[in-house]
């Protein structure tokens, strides 16, 4: 039996309207988020520099084989890309301003922090230091933007080894949403 999600994802009854032969749909895996850029390659660099990307041979048909296509590139061997668009008279620069997250495992977080800064610019448009690290409790990140003003995020979910081995070994000041208590109150419920 299908359901249907009302308006802001609340729980929903069963529905006649949207019944799907008794498999449910489940929408896959994110595969890529479209990136605009003034220019492809310039970008794939600072991507390659900065974070680890890498073009993904197997999409290059898109890339060059047609006027206008992706290059699309990942850091993690094609299994999450950005989608390289270049700017045009029919595309014009619109930066990725809602912010795509990604997600890092503890050394890759700690490497990244300690290699601040590096030419990765924060959200205010400032270099992306080691401070600007946010504390959400259930995990750490840092906000930056491409030199482009995409917007990123980049979380690692291994809370205590980040606190023990980066926020208290450094003594860095994290930043914070909302105050520790109403985390804390939260879980004591």
């Amino acid at each position: 039996m299908a359901y249907r999600l009302p308006f802001h994802g609340a729980p929903a009854a069963p529905s006649e309207e949207i019944l799907m032969s008794g498999t449910k749909f489940r929408m896959g895996r994110l595969d890529h988020v479209h990136v605009r850029v003034p220019n492809r390659a310039e970008a794939a660099r600072w991507y390659a520099e900065h974070l680890g990307f890498e073009p993904v041979e197997r999409f290059d048909f898109w890339a060059s084989g047609f006027e206008g296509g992706p290059l699309q590139i990942s850091a993690d061997g094609g299994r999450t890309m950005l989608a390289l668009f270049e700017t045009s008279e029919g595309h014009p620069m619109v930066p990725q301003t809602l912010g795509v997250a990604f997600s890092s495992d503890a050394d890759g977080f700690i490497a990244f922090a300690r290699s601040l800064p590096c030419g990765i610019a924060s959200p205010s448009g400032q270099p992306l230091d080691v401070d600007d690290i946010v504390d959400f409790d259930l995990c750490w990140a840092f906000n930056f933007v491409d030199p482009w003003g995409n917007q990123y995020e980049l979380n690692c979910y291994e809370y205590d080894r980040i606190k023990t081995e980066l926020i208290e070994a450094d003594g860095i000041e994290p930043e914070r949403y909302w105050p520790r208590e109403q985390y804390r109150a939260y879980r004591s419920r």
